[in-house]
């Protein structure tokens, strides 16, 4: 997809925000009342409930909730389908008692909401990292026109030190970014839930028992319209040459799939990325936020970045990702030396503790809990 076409999109998303989506969730308002039982589950990116939501979808469909699911991927629709996919969920919207999205969801931001309806939102990622929302050109372009956290009742993150960052890149108000942990966290501390996943992985991969596994789970560089992932050709050259005693996954970032489409094979996307950390004994990433979920599990990872110095200059980070309890590989060779020599255990075990605690201190396994303690308050 060619930039100009992607701006070309992005335009007519505007207009449809701000014009048309308004005017269908006024008019749903004259004709309904807000159903205090009624939740909607809602998400642009998946055809499915994504995992930041899934567990959260479970408790409330426990209790007894009316839930309502819309989560599609846009980037498989059509634009008439889009349209009446937007539609249907602003009726809804107008009667909903509450709306749970991941990521942002630009209709829930696009009217002049009931105040009796409340928006969580249940962010994707924890922990700092790279840049993001309004402190990036990346997320959200200058062109962009409109709030797209408008009427967030909620926003949860995994430790008090995302709290201002949060509040700044999202330009939300103060006191609604809370550090209840991340629901989709909760389930990496179920004994269970980690040995069922790690039977899937080994019955999928048989080859894998008895190796160390090594996950490569990169973000991307650039945005949507023309993602780049740097380091996927030095990973493949890399353990091609190293011995049999490691064994190699490769979850690359959605937004990569029309890029690199030979890394989204059936086998390839029918684990999740979550579901192998239990199995993982070594993550390999570059500025993926998926290095804090696996820091949970207090295991080694990698830093691999190739393309870091040019990332720091059109992206940039939060943090000092130099300054983190993990070998960081700017080449392949260098690469290739940390995983022959293990120096990735060479590490502070305090220090890892002490990184852990600073990004994901209130990710305890009662995340959930917190979270419903807060949306009880709205």
């Amino acid at each position: 997809m060619s930039n100009a076409f992607f701006r070309i999109k992005q335009y007519i998303k505007m207009y449809v925000q701000n014009v048309y989506l308004p005017q269908i969730y006024k008019s749903a308002v004259k004709h309904t009342s807000v159903n205090r039982n009624k939740v909607i589950f809602a998400d642009l990116h998946s055809d499915k409930i994504p995992y930041s939501m899934r567990a959260m979808y479970d408790r409330l469909k426990k209790e007894g909730r009316e839930i309502s699911i819309y989560c599609r991927d846009m980037r498989k629709m059509s634009g008439r389908e889009l349209v009446a996919f937007l539609k249907a969920f602003m009726k809804e919207y107008a009667a909903a008692g509450y709306v749970y999205i991941c990521s942002y969801f630009l209709p829930v931001s696009s009217c002049d909401k009931r105040p009796e309806t409340k928006v969580i939102q249940l962010w994707h990622s924890g922990g700092l990292l790279k840049k993001m929302g309004y402190d990036t050109l990346d997320d959200i372009p200058e062109y962009y026109k409109g709030n797209v956290t408008a009427n967030y009742d909620l926003v949860t993150v995994s430790s008090e030190v995302c709290v201002p960052v949060w509040e700044r890149a999202l330009k939300l108000p103060a006191g609604i970014t809370k550090a209840t942990g991340l629901a989709r966290t909760d389930i990496y501390f179920d004994d269970d839930w980690n040995y069922e996943k790690r039977e899937e992985f080994y019955n999928l991969y048989p080859d894998a028992r008895g190796k160390r596994i090594v996950l490569y789970a990169p973000s991307f560089s650039g945005n949507a319209a023309d993602p780049e992932c740097a380091g996927i050709e030095g990973i493949r050259r890399v353990f091609q040459r190293i011995d049999d005693k490691y064994f190699l996954i490769i979850k690359l970032h959605p937004n990569l799939r029309n890029k690199y489409p030979e890394y989204f094979s059936e086998r390839s996307v029918s684990i999740s990325t979550e579901d192998i950390l239990p199995v993982t004994g070594i993550l390999i990433t570059d500025y993926s936020s998926v290095l804090f979920d696996y820091c949970l599990y207090r295991r080694p990872f990698i830093l691999y970045t190739p393309d870091i110095d040019s990332y720091k200059k059109t992206r940039g980070f939060y943090v000092d990702i130099e300054k983190f309890p993990a070998p960081i590989a700017k080449t392949e060779e260098e690469l290739e030396i940390i995983l022959k020599n293990k120096t990735y255990f060479d590490y502070s075990e305090q220090d890892y503790e002490d990184f852990c605690m600073k990004y994901m201190g209130e990710c305890k396994g009662n995340s959930i809990d917190n979270i419903l303690k807060e949306v009880e308050k709205l």
